[in-house]
């Protein structure tokens, strides 16, 4: 089964239109939506698409993604490897949550999952609840608001946006503390609203955050080779010296 793409020698269809008027006629975030969903984005669509992939390009030279490619480059490796590492480091705790939150968004909508609910029991079992939360932002997160901002002006906003701001309100009085609405729900509810598989999630992080894994990697030529951990940093707390 071969629905994506047909590579022939006389023409290349992409989701049924002859790539080279792509090449043409659309941009690079229209033809992600399309391969992606099978059919090109309206206007509106291609904007909010856009801004989400935008808004997950870099975050720094903190985040495990980014300090394993520039780790790896720096061992003697190629930039593909470097990249590659760097995406092998995304999973549930970095880049994951889109997916995560997106499916219980999903759920919620759908009538599967009752809201109030999942929230209380997720709070009094210690869970974390992916999507809410931030090292560094506290009461919220700028780059949510701008993408809800986008999602309302591009008339996306629907249900699953709503959920998502109707479960931060849960989780504050449930808590009895805010945890801010993350980039990462943000995105989730917004590719809810758009008709995204949830499981596409860290696809649309992938995507975007493969640029600044290239962009890091890169960098990481023009430094000395052999990046390793300053000791200053770190603590042994293991056995004291002892005798044989």
């Amino acid at each position: 089964k071969k629905i994506i793409c047909k590579a022939t020698a006389e023409e290349t269809l992409l989701r049924g239109y002859d790539l080279l008027e792509l090449i043409k006629k659309k941009n690079f975030t229209q033809t992600i939506f399309l391969t992606l969903k099978g059919n090109l984005p309206t206007e509106k669509e291609e904007r909010m698409l856009n801004a989400i992939l935008v808004a997950c390009v870099d975050h720094g030279i903190a985040p495990p993604s980014v300090v394993a490619a520039r780790t790896v480059l720096s061992g003697g490796n190629s930039l593909n490897t470097a990249v590659g590492a760097g995406v092998l480091a995304l999973g549930d705790s970095h880049g994951g949550a889109i997916e995560q939150c997106a499916c219980f968004f999903q759920e919620i909508v759908k009538g599967e999952l009752d809201l109030q609910s999942f929230v209380k029991e997720s709070i009094q079992q210690k869970h974390i609840l992916p999507g809410y939360g931030h090292k560094i932002y506290k009461d919220t997160d700028p780059r949510s608001v701008t993408l809800f901002k986008i999602a309302k002006e591009t008339q996306v906003y629907n249900k699953h946006c709503a959920a998502a701001e109707d479960l931060t309100k849960a989780i504050e009085k449930e808590k009895g503390k805010k945890l801010c609405l993350n980039v990462d729900g943000a995105i989730a509810a917004i590719i809810s609203d758009m008709g995204f598989d949830y499981r596409l999630g860290k696809g649309f992080f992938i995507i975007s955050r493969i640029v600044g894994l290239v962009a890091h990697a890169h960098e990481e030529m023009s430094e000395k080779p052999f990046r390793r951990l300053d000791e200053n940093v770190t603590e042994y707390t293991g056995q004291e010296k002892r005798s044989l």
